[in-house]
C-alpha cells in the first residue's frame, strides 16, 4: 500500500471537541469532507457543536484519533501564591470526572487502544497527539505540571512513531505543538484573559490564525506540526536533538 499521509482519513475522533482547538479541528476537517465523532466533558458543549457544524454521530470505520483534550492548572508551590493542590495536579496527569481524556493517561490509552483497530484497516489510519510548545520550553512558570505533561507527550508520540515504523505498521503518527492560542485553557488563572493579544499577549494566535497555519502545514504532510511563535520553539529543540534520535531510531 501506498504510506500512509496525514490527511488520508476519513472518519476521525476528536477528544475535547467542545471548544477551542478542538472545535476549531473538527470544523476545518468537516470542510475538508471528513467524517467528524466529537467527545469531551461538557454535553451542553457537545450539543452545541454538533449542532452548529452539522455533526452526525454515524460512525463510519474510525480511522483517525486526535488527542486534543487537556487541562491546564496554575500552581505555586511556595510563596505568598501557594495554590498547589495535589488532587488537582493528579487529577491534570490521570482522570477528570470519571474521564480519562486528559494530559497523559488520556493519549496513552486511546493510542495504544487504536492501534490494532487502526492498524487491522485496509489502508491503515492516523493518530494524532496535541502537545504544546511548553513541552519543549517550559516558560510558562506557573504552569509546572501541564508542561511536564506536554513534554511527556512530546516524548510518547516520538517513541509510538519510531515503535511503529519498526513494526511496518500502517499508522501515520503525527504530533501537533501549539503556541499560545486564544482558547478557555487559561480558565483558571487570575487573568484568565492573559493569553489573548488584548490583554498584552503579542504572541498569542487567534484560534482562527492557529488553525490556518495548521490546515497548511497538515498538507505538507510531515511529522509534526505548530505555528507561531511555536515554530521557533520546536525547530530549536529539533536542531539540537533530532540528529541524535534519528541515530536512536536505527
Amino acid at each position: 500500500m501506498a504510506p500512509v499521509s496525514t490527511l488520508s482519513f476519513k472518519c476521525a475522533l476528536i477528544t475535547g471537541g467542545g471548544g477551542g482547538i478542538g472545535r476549531a479541528m473538527a470544523e476545518a476537517l468537516i470542510a475538508m469532507g471528513k467524517s467528524v465523532i466529537i467527545a469531551g466533558r461538557t454535553e451542553s458543549s457537545l450539543k452545541k457543536v454538533a449542532t452548529d457544524i452539522e455533526i452526525t454521530f454515524k460512525h463510519p470505520e474510525l480511522d483517525c484519533l486526535i488527542n486534543n483534550a487537556g487541562v491546564q492548572r496554575p500552581f505555586q508551590i511556595l510563596g505568598p501564591d501557594y495554590v498547589f493542590d495535589l488532587e488537582k495536579a493528579d487529577q491534570e496527569i490521570d482522570t477528570v470526572a470519571g474521564w480519562i481524556h486528559t494530559n497523559i493517561r488520556g493519549p496513552m490509552h486511546l493510542s495504544v487502544g487504536m492501534v490494532p483497530h487502526v492498524n487491522g484497516l485496509p489502508n491503515g489510519g492516523v493518530i494524532m497527539n496535541v502537545s504544546s510548545a511548553l513541552g519543549f520550553n517550559p516558560f510558562s512558570i506557573v504552569n509546572p505540571v501541564y508542561n511536564g505533561s506536554k513534554a511527556w507527550v512530546h516524548f510518547f508520540t516520538m517513541n509510538l512513531r519510531t515503535q511503529l515504523r519498526q513494526a511496518g505498521s500502517k499508522i501515520k503518527v503525527v504530533e501537533i505543538a501549539p503556541p499560545t492560542v486564544e482558547t478557555a485553557l487559561h480558565r483558571e488563572r487570575k487573568d484568565p484573559d492573559d493569553n489573548k493579544k488584548e490583554h498584552g499577549n503579542k504572541g498569542a494566535l487567534s484560534v482562527e490564525e492557529f488553525m490556518e497555519q495548521i490546515v497548511e502545514a497538515w498538507k505538507e504532510d510531515k511529522d509534526i506540526y505548530t505555528a507561531g511563535m511555536g515554530k521557533e520553539i520546536v525547530g530549536k529543540w529539533y536542531e539540537a536533538f533530532g540528529k541524535a534520535y534519528s541515530k536512536a531510531e536505527g
